[in-house]
C-alpha cells in the first residue's frame, strides 16, 4: 500500500496540472473552439488528442532529462527561482491580455513546413512548434521533483505523466463538447476572462514556489 501512495499522488498532482496548463487560451483551444462549431464534436477532440500526444512527448523528456539535475541545494534552489519567475511572468501575461491571438509564429512555421491532413495532426504539429511548451514542462518536472511531489523513480513518473494526459484530454473534451452543442464560437470577452483565470492560478503556483524558496534559503543559511 505505501509503493501505491506515491503513484497515486503523482498522479492527482499530474492530472490537475494537465488540466490547468491546457485552460490558458492559445493557437490550441481557439483551433478547438472554432472548428468544433463548424465541423463537430469528434473533429475538435481529435485536435485536443493530439496536442495531448505531443504535450505528453514533452512531459516525459522533461522528466527523463532534467529531473536528475537536482542533486543539490544550489541546483533546487536556481530551479526553484526559475520556477517562480517563469510561472509569475505567465500569470502576469495572462492577466494582462485584452485580446486573443489564434497564431503563433513559430508553430505556423512548423505547420507550413509539415502540412498536417488530419484533426489529430494538427493538434499534434501546433504544440510541436511552440517550444516555450517544453520549456514549461522541463520547470513544471523539476518543480514536481524538488517538491518530492513526484518521486524520482519511474513507477511515479510515469504515474504523473498518465495523469497529465487524463487531465489534459478532459479538459479539451470539455471544451470540444461545449462549443459542438452550442454551435458557436465562444465570444473574445469569454476568451479573455478564461485567460485571466489561468493566470491567477499561475500567479498562485508563484507565490508557493516563492515560498518554498525563501524557506530553502533559509535553511542553507542556518545550516552555514
Amino acid at each position: 500500500m505505501s509503493d501505491v501512495l506515491p503513484m497515486l499522488l503523482a498522479c492527482f498532482v499530474g492530472f490537475v496540472t494537465g488540466f490547468l496548463v491546457s485552460i490558458p487560451i492559445g493557437p490550441i483551444n481557439i483551433t478547438i473552439i472554432n472548428e468544433g462549431a463548424r465541423r463537430g464534436f469528434h473533429w475538435a477532440l481529435l485536435i485536443g488528442f493530439g496536442a495531448t500526444a505531443m504535450d505528453l512527448i514533452y512531459c516525459s523528456l522533461s522528466f527523463a532529462g532534467f529531473s536528475n539535475l537536482l542533486k543539490s541545494t544550489v541546483a533546487t534552489a536556481a530551479m526553484e527561482l526559475f520556477s517562480f519567475v517563469l510561472m509569475a511572468f505567465l500569470g502576469v501575461k495572462y492577466l494582462r491580455l485584452h485580446s486573443i491571438s489564434s497564431t503563433n509564429k513559430s508553430a505556423t512555421i512548423v505547420e507550413e513546413k509539415l502540412h498536417p491532413h488530419s484533426a489529430f495532426m494538427t493538434g499534434f504539429v501546433r504544440v510541436l512548434g511552440n517550444p516555450g511548451v517544453l520549456l514549461m514542462w522541463i520547470t513544471i518536472s523539476a518543480t514536481f521533483i524538488s517538491n518530492e511531489w513526484v518521486e524520482d523513480d519511474w513507477y511515479s513518473k510515469t504515474a504523473c505523466i498518465v495523469g497529465v494526459g487524463l487531465g489534459a484530454a478532459t479538459w479539451f473534451s470539455l471544451v470540444s463538447y461545449t462549443v459542438s452543442r452550442k454551435h458557436k464560437s465562444f465570444s473574445q470577452q469569454t476568451l479573455v476572462r478564461m485567460s485571466h483565470v489561468s493566470g491567477l492560478f499561475l500567479l498562485g503556483i508563484a507565490a508557493y514556489v516563492g515560498i518554498r524558496l525563501v524557506m530553502l534559503l533559509s535553511r542553507a543559511h542556518h545550516a552555514h
